[in-house]
């Protein structure tokens, strides 16, 4: 039970992360019995450019959500580390959950492929391996807004064994397919894309690695640092903010919710969540509670995470990208880093909603593909640098 708390107990810091990388003994080793779970979208780039968006958004909240009602079935108050990417997710699991969140997770990728022909690629590579490969991965849980606490990694060991586990992939057949194994209990997906405040600016979806894995500390330090002074601190330049969201009561958009969801259509659902989404849009801007629900929504909105990389959605000006990217560009020049942006009009949510007062989480991502699509400009550049 011990290294199956060990994220759960992991001290909470609650400094500044420019503080946190000041020192890597604010950072532990992943207990080598722990496992990376990885879900990513096969070709999720194409379904981009398809227009399908929106479901490979829904399907990575869909993996998540399925991992955390998995876990909450223990009911030992079990906390993972996980990290929302666009198209997929990643996790670092204690060997205790394994074996069930690997069974729920091989049966939501063959529910998806009934549901919208994706093929989602599910695998597993022990932390023992990683660090047999001279792969490091320590970890820190960092205070980040006043509701929400993210895990904060060092090292190359997650995208290591992403690296490993699309290259041994093989699909599993629908025939598998098991719907007992199916809990996606609180998926939303009903907002509207959420523009920034100011006019004129833009919604940016940026991925950035270190070239050398021991510099980490030192180079997202300095990046974050000049992030601060460009745009503004982390809460102000986040995108979700409560008085941009607005409901989308769409049949589309409950049809989609549903068909990820469910395992088949259910219509009582399809008609009670459009009744439920049309009388939200009056709870939110006259109750009390409704408001106070949409003012929490920005303090545990993921739009920022450290996975050995920086990932992450922030509002700003063209004139101070423009200035951003210079400073890229210099580090990039320099063999320091490489990065992938996309540059967008709105940001997009979808949510995991068990309780609108004390349990809820909001994955955030950018319009026409946002990390998607950052992450092709990456891969391209990194296949450059290894030629």
């Amino acid at each position: 039970m011990k290294n199956t708390k060990f994220y759960t107990e992991l001290k909470k810091l609650n400094k500044p992360l420019v503080d946190i990388l000041e020192k890597e003994s604010d950072f532990l080793d992943v207990p080598q019995t722990w496992h990376v779970v990885v879900v990513d979208i096969q070709n999720s780039t194409q379904a981009v450019v398809d227009g399908n968006h929106h479901q490979v958004n829904l399907t990575a909240t869909g993996s998540i959500i399925s991992v955390l009602n998995t876990v909450r079935k223990f009911k030992q108050n079990i906390e993972i580390p996980y990290f929302f990417g666009g198209d997929g997710a990643t996790f670092l699991l204690p060997s205790t959950l394994l074996d069930k969140v690997i069974a729920v997770l091989d049966n939501y990728s063959i529910h998806i492929k009934r549901k919208t022909n994706l093929v989602l690629r599910v695998g597993h590579v022990s932390v023992k391996d990683l660090i047999s490969k001279q792969c490091r991965l320590k970890i820190a849980k960092h205070q980040l807004t006043e509701r929400l606490t993210i895990p904060i990694i060092l090292g190359n060991g997650l995208h290591k064994a992403e690296e490993i586990i699309k290259s041994n992939f093989k699909e599993l057949p629908k025939s598998k397919f098991n719907e007992s194994l199916l809990n996606l209990e609180g998926m939303e997906c009903r907002w509207e894309e959420v523009n920034p405040e100011q006019n004129q600016a833009k919604v940016v979806c940026l991925l950035l690695d270190c070239v050398a894995e021991e510099d980490q500390r030192a180079i997202y330090k300095k990046v974050l640092i000049k992030m601060d002074a460009i745009f503004g601190t982390y809460t102000e330049r986040q995108p979700i903010k409560s008085e941009r969201l607005k409901l989308d009561a769409s049949l589309y958009k409950i049809w989609e919710e549903m068909r990820v969801s469910l395992a088949d259509k259910n219509w009582f659902y399809f008609i009670k969540n459009w009744i439920k989404t049309n009388i939200g849009r009056i709870y939110f801007s006259l109750s009390k509670s409704g408001k106070q629900y949409l003012k929490q929504i920005g303090q545990l909105s993921h739009s920022f995470m450290l996975d050995g990389m920086i990932n992450t959605i922030f509002t700003a000006e063209q004139d101070k990208i423009d200035l951003f990217l210079d400073f890229l560009n210099q580090l990039e020049s320099d063999n320091k880093i490489v990065y992938g942006i996309h540059v967008t009009h709105a940001s997009v949510m979808s949510c995991y909603v068990l309780d609108r007062k004390t349990s809820h989480s909001h994955f955030v991502d950018g319009t026409e593909g946002g990390y998607t699509s950052a992450a092709k400009m990456l891969k391209v550049k990194k296949k450059a640098l290894a030629n």
